[in-house]
């Protein structure tokens, strides 16, 4: 025993109520990490790629189908247009760039 250390350890003092506040903590604490868990799970870049295939599917699938309702069917025509544009304007400044490079 060194002199730092008390002379008699004390038992732990608790009482019913604080039994019950501990139980809820270790009850958060379990939610807590599984929630932590399926955030990590879904952050995962397989996780990202998979959710990202599925959105492209349900635009084409909305864009293409007389079944959507006009909203979405509308709304996927918008992004997918707004997407080729996009790929329109990034091919053309590569090949901007690798003409300016030769």
């Amino acid at each position: 025993m060194t002199p730092d250390e008390p002379q008699h350890a004390a038992a732990p003092f608790t009482t019913p109520e604080m039994a019950t506040i501990e139980a809820e903590i270790a009850l958060v604490r379990r939610q807590l990490v599984a929630t932590v868990d399926e955030l990590a799970g879904r952050l995962t870049p397989r996780a990202q790629a998979q959710a990202a295939r599925e959105t492209a599917r349900r635009l084409v699938s909305d864009a293409t189908s007389p079944d959507a309702a006009p909203e979405a069917r509308d709304h996927a025509r918008k992004v997918l247009a707004g997407a080729a544009v996009g790929l329109v304007l990034v091919t053309t400044l590569v090949a901007v760039r690798v003409a300016r490079r030769r």
